[in-house]
């Protein structure tokens, strides 16, 4: 493991050219990239290119990154290696479907039709996986690509679930995506963020939250829609 002092003495090293010093940084800091391409996964971009893309980022962030700004590099880095891969997702086009998953997902088509004729029913995303013996996030993907009729985003049960409720967020993204999310509140006007922190960190209501601001609730109700909408739009990739 790098020491800060040894980080910030290949960051000098590397933005004056030193490519030695630039794969030393990659090295070190590649469970790191790793990490935020995880996220990524399931998009139809193979893993290598996605760890290309981040790579690509991560020395992007290495060029810009300036001590003064008061962070760790590593920090820094983060929305960096997200952002050139969401570029790239937005961009060119996430949909790459391989030979493959086109095959699965016209294996699946031909099933979820059959079980529809025998059961009058749609089957699961469970029983799905099970009869490929494959992941639920496979056959949601496999599915959405072919712009299957049963879409995670279509039909509830009973209970109100739906295919999407049904996959778990993978717990090693979170943190990445504490980090980003951080980064972009930290890009918001100051009343915005304030906004965001009275409402959803220190659980305050509409109301209480104009009467801080001096404006109507109203107001805040745009306000916070019209900020929701400019942060999902950056952290999350459809």
């Amino acid at each position: 493991m790098l020491e800060q002092a040894q980080v910030l003495s290949l960051l000098v090293s590397a933005k004056l050219g030193d490519n030695l010093a630039k794969e030393q940084l990659l090295q070190h800091n590649s469970p790191l990239i790793k990490s935020v391409i995880r996220r990524f996964k399931n998009k139809g971009v193979e893993y290598d290119d996605l760890y290309q893309l981040g790579c690509i980022g991560f020395l992007k962030a290495i060029t810009n990154f300036d001590k003064d700004f008061g962070v760790k590099f590593s920090t820094y880095a983060v929305p960096m290696i997200a952002g050139e891969v969401k570029r790239f997702l937005r961009d060119d086009g996430f949909i790459k479907v391989s030979r493959q998953t086109k095959s699965l997902s016209i294996r699946i088509a031909r099933f979820v039709e059959e079980y529809k004729k025998a059961h009058s029913d749609s089957p699961k995303i469970e029983l799905i996986a099970k009869q490929f013996e494959i992941d639920p996030q496979d056959v949601v993907f496999a599915m959405d690509s072919g712009k299957m009729p049963v879409s995670i985003y279509g039909d509830r049960d009973e209970d109100g679930m739906g295919a999407i409720d049904t996959l778990a967020c993978p717990q090693a993204s979170q943190s990445v995506d504490r980090i980003i999310l951080k980064d972009l509140i930290s890009g918001l006007s100051e009343r915005e963020q304030k906004i965001v922190i009275l409402r959803f960190f220190r659980d305050k209501t509409q109301a209480e939250v104009a009467s801080v601001l001096k404006v109507s609730q109203v107001q805040i109700s745009r306000l916070e829609s019209k900020i929701m909408k400019k942060l999902r739009k950056e952290l999350v990739v459809d």
